[in-house]
């Protein structure tokens, strides 16, 4: 089963590469105001039904892929 899992930072959490990639694109001439950078993860898991699949996902971020203190996560099971 494949699952997708986003990280992003919270709201008001300091982003120094959006903000480094945002005056990068404003400086090849790109209309930018702002830039948020997040990470995806595409997970193939082996499990019964999506419901084990979601709650394998959130595991997986509370322990390794997000951080609790500035990170948001979703997560979306893709296929069964």
């Amino acid at each position: 089963m494949k699952v997708r899992v986003e990280v992003k930072l919270k709201p008001g959490h300091f982003d120094p590469e959006g903000d480094v990639t945002a005056q990068s694109l404003r400086d090849l001439g790109f209309p930018v105001t702002t830039v948020k950078v997040g990470k995806v993860y595409i997970l193939e898991v082996e499990v019964k039904d999506s419901r084990e699949a979601t709650r394998l996902a959130e595991d997986m971020c509370k322990k390794l892929l997000a951080n609790p203190v500035k990170d948001d996560y979703i997560i979306e099971v893709l296929s069964t």
